[in-house]
């Protein structure tokens, strides 16, 4: 192969092509972030401190972590304005939507909103972070009749998170399980939403718009939108009897069964790996182990038949449906951890940028004349 074939080298879908540079994850050994194994990490650590540790580089010291949860507490709150859109957002809207039109929203009352030097943008992913729970839990508890609830900085941000939209301080179990879920989803090396973030941020333009059109590619159900997809299978099969014969007749049909199969991990999902003790401890706590001896019907004969193991969104969905969450927040879940990914992308790509721009591999029609107008 020459190099000029090699630099023209096609792959669908871009599968095994290396399109850059990163030091904030890598997925070669497990995944880790900046070094770190997620087991290790949702282990002995919270979602804050994971955070931490992707926006900034390091894990924060004891100090670093108290001035971190107080700059969010700080940051955490929405202009009337946002508010007052919110409620003017058909309740219809997918909640995808709404997301996406927060986070551009918010570049109107952000002061560094134009301004792409690498403390700034830090300073601006703070803020996301902690705002756009508050667009999630605002417009659910607008749709459901009640009015939006403030951050409350006695809770920690998996604590919030559930506060926001149930009004109801969460339970320990809970709030360890939002906590290790936020953690797991956090960030994924060059996945479809990361590099779309960096596809606009390496045109100069800014992080809100960036993380805006971030949400926008997770929204799609072969990405982010997997997870509630995955519910819906589950609602459909109903009872664990069910399941075998539902499975094979969907396999036997060549249906997509959502949640299983992964573009890079062809071995298994450590996340979901890791997931999956969690969800059967909350489905013994809120009385759900019909739904898990379903769920592992359905993991064992698809892995079995197909080679294709569970992927995240395997796990986290029944996990956020154990604790009562509305399936319509199980992506914007998804955008309220993984924002702090695609910051760090952003982040990282203004630092050291170059405009991404790749070629095509053209399949039109060869070279044409162009008849006059009066001869076609």
């Amino acid at each position: 192969m020459t190099s000029n074939e090699q630099e023209l080298l096609y792959r669908p879908g871009l599968e095994g092509i290396i399109a850059g540079e990163t030091a904030i994850s890598n997925i070669d050994d497990g995944l880790r972030y900046r070094g770190y194994g997620i087991e290790d990490l949702a282990d002995n650590t919270t979602f804050t401190e994971v955070a931490y540790l992707i926006l900034h580089g390091e894990l924060p010291t004891q100090t670093q972590q108290a001035e971190f949860a107080s700059r969010l507490a700080e940051a955490a709150r929405l202009p009337g304005e946002i508010i007052h859109t919110l409620r003017s957002i058909p309740s219809a809207a997918p909640m995808m939507d709404v997301m996406r039109t927060g986070a551009s929203l918010l570049s109107h009352w952000d002061v560094e909103a134009a301004d792409n030097s690498h403390d700034a943008n830090v300073r601006k992913s703070e803020r996301l972070l902690a705002q756009l729970p508050l667009v999630m839990g605002a417009c659910h508890r607008l749709r459901s009749g009640a009015e939006p609830l403030t951050w409350d900085a006695d809770l920690s941000f998996a604590a919030n998170v559930m506060w926001l939209v149930n009004g109801a301080k969460p339970n320990d179990k809970h709030i360890g399980a939002m906590d290790v879920s936020l953690i797991l989803y956090a960030e994924h090396e060059f996945n479809a939403s990361a590099f779309t973030s960096r596809v606009v941020s390496s045109t100069l333009s800014d992080i809100h718009s960036s993380i805006t059109a971030a949400i926008g590619a997770l929204k799609g159900p072969l990405h982010g939108g997997a997870n509630e997809k995955v519910m819906d299978v589950l609602a459909k099969i109903g009872t664990p009897a069910k399941a075998e014969s539902w499975v094979r007749e969907a396999l036997a049909n060549k249906v997509k069964i959502m949640g299983f199969g992964h573009r890079v991990y062809k071995t298994g999902d450590p996340r979901a790996r890791y997931l999956k003790t969690l969800c059967a401890e909350l489905a013994a706590d809120t009385n759900n182990q019909a739904m898990e001896q379903m769920a592992e019907t359905i993991e064992t004969i698809v892995h079995g038949e197909k080679g294709l193991p569970p992927n995240l969104d395997w796990p986290s969905a029944r996990l956020y449906y154990y604790m009562g969450l509305p399936v319509d927040l199980y992506t914007p879940l998804f955008v309220v951890s993984r924002v702090t990914g695609w910051c760090a992308h952003v982040i990282e790509q203004h630092d050291n940028n170059r405009i991404i721009r790749p070629r095509s591999n053209y399949t039109g029609p060869t070279a044409r004349q162009v008849d006059p107008l009066s001869k076609r």
